[in-house]
C-alpha cells in the first residue's frame, strides 16, 4: 500500500514541478508585465477558495478520492495542452486558469487518500509523501534536453507540454489506486455539518489553529516567493545556465527526500512547535545567503539543500497537525482550508508583491557589454527574510498544540507521534 500511495505522489506532484520552476520566467519571454503575471499567479487563489467552497464537498460528501483525482488530471492536462500553444495572454489565463481550478483540489484530496489508507499517518505519511519530492526531482531532468543554455519561450513552453503528459499518467493510475468512499453523514440527526468547510473555519477559534493559520500565511508568501524569484536569480544573477537551473532547484526536493524520512522521528523528539520552527527558519537562512552570497555559485548551489528543511518541518508537519486535529469527517475541507493559504492566498500575495518588488527595484548597472538592467537581489531578499523571521517568533511566542481541536493535539506539543 505504501508503494502504491509513493507512486501517486510522485505522479501527483511531478505534474506542478515540471512547470512551476520556470512559469514567471515564461511570462516575461512572452512579454507579460507584472500585473498580468500577477493575475496568472492568482489562478491558483482563485481555485484555492472555489475548491474550499465546492470541490472538496464533493470529495468530502460525495465523490470518491480516486475517481475525483482521475477526472481532475484528464481534464488538467487538457488545459496544460493549452497553455503550452497559447502565446497571448487571455487564451493563455485562461487555459492556466482551468487546470488549477481542477489541479488544486487534488492536492489535498491526495493528502486525504493516503491518510485514509495508511494504518498509523502520523508516521507513515512521510515515508509515503517521499513520492512526491521523488516526483518533483524526476520532472526537472527532461528539461536538461528540452531546453538550450540560453533557452527561448519556444523551447520553453514544454514545461506545460510535460506537465500535461504527467497528469494523463496520473488520471490513468487514480483508477488503480484503493477505493476511498466519501465521509458519510452518521451519528445523531445534526451531528454533522452539510456543510464541512464550515467545521473547518470553526475550528480557527481554537487559539493554536488560529496561530497556526496566520503563521502559514507568513511561510506560504515566502515559500511562494521563492519559487517566483529563484529561476531568475539563478539564471541571470548567478549565471546558471537556463537548461540546468531547474535541476541546481531540484536539489533542494533531494534533500527533501531525507528529511520527510526521518519526519516522524523528528517530530516524536522535538514536538509540533519546534519542528515547525526549524522549519521556517531554513526560509530566512535560505533567503540570507542569497542576499549576500550571490557571488558564490557553490553556496548558491548548496543552500539549495535548505529546501528539505523548509518544506518536511513546516509544511509537510502542518498538514499532519491538521490530520491530527481536526474531526474526521471535515478533514479534506481542513487540508483545503491550509491548501487556501499555501497555495491560493499566499501564491497570490508572492505573485502580486514580489514582481512588483523586482521591478521597482531593478537598477541599471555598467557591464562590459554596456548598461545592463539588474534586480538589486539583496534588498529584495530581506523582505522574505523577514517575514519567515517573524513567523518563527509567533510559533515560539504563541503556539501552544495542547489548545487544539482534535483527539491527539490536547496531548501537548512535546508528543504529537503518540497522539
Amino acid at each position: 500500500m505504501r508503494t502504491r500511495l509513493l507512486v501517486m505522489m510522485a505522479l501527483q506532484t511531478a505534474v506542478w514541478g515540471a512547470w512551476a520552476p520556470k512559469l514567471f520566467p515564461y511570462m516575461t519571454m512572452l512579454g507579460f508585465g507584472p500585473g498580468r503575471q500577477a493575475l496568472v499567479g492568482s489562478a491558483w487563489g482563485i481555485a484555492s477558495v472555489i475548491g474550499i467552497f465546492f470541490s472538496n464537498q464533493f470529495a468530502d460528501r460525495r465523490f470518491s478520492a480516486e475517481r475525483f483525482l482521475a477526472v481532475s488530471h484528464l481534464i488538467g492536462g487538457l488545459c496544460l495542452v493549452g497553455a503550452g500553444f497559447a502565446t497571448d495572454f487571455w487564451p493563455f489565463f485562461a487555459c492556466f486558469l482551468g487546470y488549477s481550478l481542477v489541479y488544486v483540489p487534488t492536492l489535498s484530496v491526495a493528502n486525504t487518500l493516503a491518510f485514509a489508507n495508511l494504518v498509523q499517518p502520523a508516521r507513515e505519511f512521510g515515508t509515503v509523501r517521499l513520492g512526491g519530492t521523488l516526483g518533483w526531482v524526476l520532472a526537472s531532468w527532461p528539461f536538461v534536453f528540452l531546453l538550450g543554455a540560453q533557452a527561448t519561450a519556444a523551447q520553453v513552453r514544454w514545461i506545460f507540454l510535460v506537465a500535461a503528459i504527467l497528469s494523463f499518467a496520473m488520471a490513468a493510475y487514480a483508477l488503480a489506486l484503493p477505493h476511498t468512499p466519501p465521509q458519510r453523514e452518521g451519528g445523531r440527526e445534526g451531528a454533522v455539518d452539510r456543510l464541512a468547510w464550515r467545521r473547518a473555519v470553526a475550528c480557527l477559534r481554537q487559539p493554536a489553529v488560529a496561530v497556526l493559520f496566520l503563521v502559514t500565511l507568513l511561510d506560504a508568501v515566502v515559500h511562494n516567493g521563492y519559487f517566483v524569484m529563484s529561476d531568475a536569480f539563478l539564471t541571470n544573477r548567478v549565471g546558471i545556465a537556463g537548461n540546468l537551473s531547474m535541476v541546481v532547484l531540484s536539489l533542494g526536493q533531494v534533500a527533501e527526500m531525507a528529511t520527510m524520512a526521518v519526519l516522524g522521528w523528528v517530530l516524536a523528539r522535538l514536538g509540533w512547535r519546534l519542528t515547525m520552527i526549524i522549519g521556517i527558519l531554513g526560509h530566512a537562512a535560505r533567503f540570507l545567503v542569497f542576499a549576500f552570497l550571490a557571488d558564490s555559485v557553490p553556496a548558491i548551489v548548496a543552500v539549495q539543500l535548505l529546501h528539505g528543511v523548509c518544506y518536511a518541518f513546516f509544511f509537510a508537519t502542518v498538514y499532519i497537525f491538521v490530520d491530527d486535529a481536526f474531526p474526521k469527517d471535515v478533514r479534506v475541507s481542513a487540508q483545503g482550508l491550509f491548501n487556501l493559504l499555501i497555495l491560493g492566498v499566499g501564491n497570490v500575495i508572492a505573485s502580486f508583491v514580489f514582481p512588483a518588488l523586482s521591478s521597482r527595484w531593478t537598477v541599471v548597472v555598467d557591464t562590459a557589454a554596456g548598461p545592463q538592467a539588474a534586480v538589486d537581489y539583496r534588498t529584495l531578499f530581506l523582505v522574505p527574510t523577514a517575514l519567515a523571521l517573524a513567523g518563527a517568533v509567533l510559533l515560539a511566542l504563541f503556539f501552544r498544540p495542547g489548545q487544539g481541536v482534535g483527539h491527539g493535539v490536547g496531548q501537548g506539543a512535546e508528543q504529537p507521534v503518540e497522539a
